[in-house]
């Protein structure tokens, strides 16, 4: 019933107005308290999820959810919701410790060049034994002559010649700051050329070059050639060019990189290449000193057939062998090709595969949906990732990039309308809990939405000890997604401990600084509970809920992967969810 009160009239200038006019004001400032009262407590609905029915919603949208709701729990049907960060692919297949069954020959290298670079003795001989003199000179020269750059015989005689490769070269932490051999691994070491299918790689153990290193001579003519020779069709921003390896490089600002001095930035282009010489020098030699080339370069191809090569064959199998009866998949770090390719296979027969409409085929790392066509015949409605990132909050920089966030809606067979949302977290997973509060915002304020029911697949980067400030913890992250009226496959409560990722970094990468020993991967690397699947507390509970790292429904503890079969260094996480019957006037 309407709140009504009668006031008396009164004469406008005249003395028995009086009263009246007091009674009109105080009516006035009661009004006005009433109405603050009224906008404090709206706005705590709004946050709450109680007001969705009261403003700003779609009363015959309210009518179609709920009679979907209560249709679905009548049929005994149930959402089967899976998502997974499939990785974007690794360029080094030595960089992360994996696990091959039944094949010593790998744990035996790691081990061993773990040993060279921890405790090298009398192997931690001079660059000059390794990068020889014969080496520098014809470099040298091609710096001089090819690339026009400045000699370097100076750093050479003065400096790095002399230098021991592991304790003063490979393990300068001076060096690393400068990027002296990082900056020019990371531009050249995997290259991407137009019309062809695999990249160009440098002659280096740690990509996937598949020539012959099993002589210093073979690597260091391989290498000057690939430098210094080979001409390669790039794709620009103003079209194709051709341009030599060396013609890549870039100077390296010492605004950006302070401890680098002002004459090695004047001559950062020739002193990076001879630095980034040296350094694969010293990779080949040490690979071919703690194992033969008739051992661990076979094993080499092997794993980069497995992990690089057959990534996305090995992705879409399981996919289609294991998840093919899914209503939802969420996906993150999706490649271009990868959508592609699943668009053309088993799974375009089975599902909408739907890729953000600014989709970021640079970076290449997008969040994508697959919603099954049997469950969702319409496909995706619209797409609603810009209200998301409308809705974070103003001045706020969320750090989230492009193509991290997809969210749709969608419509199901029984007539419910969803929001589904997939998305990949930053790597300290600060950007979680704000994107999830914006999708919440964006559903709450529309007309459009607040009737949906949402789905979320994330890869969160949540950590069991998280560094406070730096990273997001698990735990703060479930009572962040309780208060917003949401519930998980985990509960509402995670458990710290339920990892979804394990994975450690090797000797076998410029960052020495971040490598596991053997016996350290579980203490040292990233063992974490990374993955979840959002959904609203009062629509859906959890029947089930796995994960799993084999491709088999399956999740091996305490086992390092990626690994030949299984693709990528987080598992798959699924669930099966049933309705609730929704409340009266829901």
């Amino acid at each position: 019933m309407a709140y009504r009160r009668t006031i008396s009239p009164y004469s406008r200038g005249t003395p028995s107005s009086l009263p009246a006019q007091k009674s009109l004001a105080s009516y006035k400032r009661k009004t006005i308290v009433f109405l603050v009262i009224t906008s404090i407590y709206t706005a705590f609905l709004y946050r709450s999820g109680g007001a969705g029915s009261f403003l700003g919603s779609d009363p015959a949208l309210d009518v179609q959810a709920s009679q979907g709701m209560s249709a679905m729990v009548a049929a005994g049907r149930k959402l089967r919701l899976a998502t997974w960060n499939i990785a974007a692919i690794n360029n080094n297949p030595f960089e992360y410790w994996i696990t091959i069954k039944d094949n010593p020959d790998y744990e035996e290298l790691m081990v061993n060049v773990e040993g060279f670079l921890e405790n090298p003795g009398d192997k931690d001989v001079p660059v000059s034994k390794v990068f020889t003199q014969e080496m520098f000179d014809d470099l040298d020269s091609k710096l001089t002559g090819v690339a026009g750059w400045k000699s370097v015989k100076p750093y050479w005689n003065k400096d790095f010649k002399n230098r021991k490769i592991v304790s003063e070269f490979m393990k300068d932490p001076l060096l690393g700051s400068k990027r002296l051999a990082s900056m020019p691994d990371r531009i050249t070491n995997t290259i991407n050329v137009d019309n062809r299918d695999e990249p160009v790689c440098r002659p280096t153990v740690i990509n996937m070059y598949d020539g012959d290193l099993s002589t210093m001579q073979k690597w260091w003519k391989a290498w000057s050639q690939f430098i210094f020779e080979q001409k390669l069709s790039i794709k620009t921003t103003d079209g194709v060019s051709e341009q030599i390896p060396y013609q890549m490089l870039q100077p390296i600002k010492k605004a950006k990189y302070p401890d680098i001095t002002e004459q090695e930035e004047e001559d950062s282009l020739p002193l990076q290449t001879m630095c980034g010489a040296i350094f694969d020098a010293i990779l080949v030699h040490m690979m071919n000193t703690v194992s033969k080339p008739a051992v661990w370069q076979p094993l080499k191809k092997t794993m980069v057939k497995s992990l690089n090569k057959m990534k996305v064959p090995h992705t879409l199998s399981i996919l289609e062998t294991t998840y093919i009866d899914s209503d939802i998949i969420t996906l993150q770090e999706v490649s271009s090709s990868f959508i592609d390719q699943a668009r053309s296979s088993k799974l375009g027969d089975a599902f909408h595969i739907v890729a953000p409409a600014d989709l970021d085929a640079v970076r290449d790392q997008n969040s994508v949906i697959f919603l099954s066509k049997d469950s969702f015949p319409g496909g995706a409605s619209s797409e609603v990732t810009s209200a998301v990132e409308a809705a974070f909050p103003p001045g706020e920089k969320v750090p989230v990039a492009k193509g991290d966030i997809l969210a749709i809606t969608t419509t199901n067979t029984d007539g419910v309308p969803f929001v589904v949302a997939s998305f990949h977290g930053d790597t300290n997973g600060l950007a979680t809990k704000p994107v999830l509060t914006a999708i919440v915002k964006a559903m709450e304020e529309s007309t459009a939405l607040s009737s949906h029911r949402l789905i979320f697949g994330l890869d969160a980067n949540t950590y069991e000890n998280a560094k406070p400030g730096k990273q997001q913890d698990v735990l703060d992250w479930g009572k962040h997604y309780v208060a917003e009226g949401l519930t998980s496959c985990w509960g509402d409560v995670p458990d710290p401990s339920n990892y979804t990722t394990y994975n450690a970094r090797t000797y076998l990468q410029p960052q020495l600084n971040k490598a596991c020993k053997k016996e350290e991967k579980r203490e040292k690397g990233d063992v974490n509970p990374k993955d979840f699947i959002v959904f609203g507390q009062d629509d859906f509970k959890v029947v089930s809920t796995w994960k799993d790292n084999t491709g088999k429904k399956e999740y091996v503890e305490d086992m390092a992967f990626p690994t030949l079969d299984f693709p990528s260094d987080h598992g798959i996480l699924a669930t099966i969810i049933e309705p609730l019957e929704p409340a009266s006037g829901s």
